[in-house]
């Protein structure tokens, strides 16, 4: 299946490909990919691996999967956003993120997430949630300017949903 990629003002979130995801977790770029220091950090190949185990159990995910953050003006990879799968037995989709240290504090974390919200609400999900480290109030801060409130929190981590 064809994902084509999504632009937004300053970047362009790109869905990953099986060949792609390989060479994340190889952390090896291809002949033509660039990635900024730091790409791809232990998160991006958490999620690469998370992916290539969902193609493999479950098949082509569609539109729930690992997209690459590339800056829309150079085409450099500056960090990653997707899916943690498919949708769960009520039709909600949990996501994560990161960027790489020269990319954060401009805010391209909460243009991807909204983005990537989009893509989830015209999908059909019913809600999208993510959870963050109690000591990461700029991760706090990305959910919430995306339009995710705070939900809950506990011991460790604080809780966001956005309905649909």
């Amino acid at each position: 299946m064809k994902i084509e990629s999504v632009a937004t003002e300053r970047l362009l979130l790109h869905p990953l490909t099986v060949a792609e995801a390989e060479r994340i977790v190889a952390r090896e770029p291809g002949t033509g990919e660039l990635w900024e220091e730091g790409y791809p950090g232990d998160g991006d190949v958490r999620a690469a691996t998370g992916f290539l185990r969902g193609v493999a159990e479950r098949g082509d995910p569609g539109v729930f999967r690992g997209y690459g953050i590339r800056l829309a003006e150079s085409g450099v990879t500056v960090g990653g956003i997707g899916f943690h799968g498919p949708p769960d037995e009520i039709g909600v989709v949990t996501v994560g993120y990161g960027l790489v240290p020269s990319a954060r504090g401009r805010g391209y974390a909460s243009e991807a997430l909204r983005a990537l919200l989009e893509i989830a609400r015209r999908a059909g999900v019913s809600g999208v949630k993510g959870d963050a480290d109690l000591d990461n109030p700029a991760s706090h801060r990305v959910m919430e300017a995306a339009g995710m409130p705070c939900v809950a929190e506990d011991e460790q981590l604080r809780h966001f949903y956005l309905g649909f």
